[in-house]
């Protein structure tokens, strides 16, 4: 059983800041493709930025240039620096992660940016 403890939401103002943090209960470099999604309020969730099987990164044409996904094998996190944050960005922030063809989520984090 894998385990992803997200961390790292709030309320912030627009042209805010937040970095979100997912912790994974496995070595980072055993999971396949890992990513960020978010599910807005009355929305589908939608990708935001994930690594590629490849190692290279792919984000959501609408936070291309604001948020950036990186990652740490020594502390097994996973990590979403948000900048220029807007109000369209107001979301549940989750972490997923891949692994042995099964898919695991964390429970989630909020963000909130207010105008």
């Amino acid at each position: 059983q894998v385990q992803l403890v997200e961390s790292g939401g709030g309320e912030v103002q627009t042209g805010g800041s937040l970095k979100l943090s997912c912790e994974i209960s496995l070595p980072v470099f055993n999971i396949n493709v890992p990513a960020w999604y978010r599910q807005p309020p009355g929305k589908q969730r939608e990708l935001v930025a994930q690594f590629t099987s490849g190692g290279e990164t792919r984000y959501a044409d609408s936070v291309k240039g604001r948020f950036t996904i990186d990652r740490d094998y020594t502390n097994k996190q996973l990590y979403l620096k948000m900048n220029d944050l807007q109000p369209e960005d107001t979301a549940v922030y989750y972490c997923r992660a891949m692994v042995a063809g099964k898919t695991y989520w964390g429970q989630g984090t909020q963000v909130t940016v207010s105008s």
